[in-house]
């Protein structure tokens, strides 16, 4: 799974299947041309980047340049993932987007003292999905 110059790999780390089929049914109709990975929790997110488990054939792959994570997830949440990247030295300068249905300022704050770049409260409308998606491509993060 190459990616091309106009693409930029997204892993997103959602645990919800009906989240993961909404936001997937966004990415079509916002035709955007990044390339996105879904995993499902914190501990298969991990695996990912380190390219362990199931992702060991990737090993050759590029890193994404962008993890978004939700944060209420089982086995290991979107806190621990995000502390366990930035924490390591081959991840840390991956940007980390929170996506979140949370809106509690404690969670935006820890989020922020992990390192994470941004912290965004999941939109409630399909056409604010599609907001996120157009702005993930427009970002200047994947310029790094």
């Amino acid at each position: 799974m190459k990616t091309s110059t106009m693409q930029k790999l997204v892993l997103w780390v959602e645990d919800d299947p009906e989240d993961q089929l909404l936001i997937q049914e966004a990415i079509e109709d916002a035709q955007v041309e990044n390339e996105f990975t879904f995993v499902n929790d914190g501990v298969k997110a991990l695996e990912y980047l380190t390219r362990t488990g199931a992702f060991e054939h990737l090993k050759d792959e590029p890193l994404p340049k962008l993890v978004m994570l939700d944060l209420n997830m089982p086995r290991k949440n979107g806190l621990e993932t995000a502390k366990e990247i930035k924490e390591n030295p081959d991840f840390a300068q991956i940007p980390i987007i929170i996506f979140t249905t949370s809106q509690a300022d404690t969670d935006m704050m820890a989020s922020y003292d992990l390192g994470v770049n941004s912290f965004m409260t999941k939109p409630t409308s399909f056409d604010g999905l599609i907001e996120v998606l157009r702005y993930i491509e427009s970002a200047q993060f994947f310029f790094m």
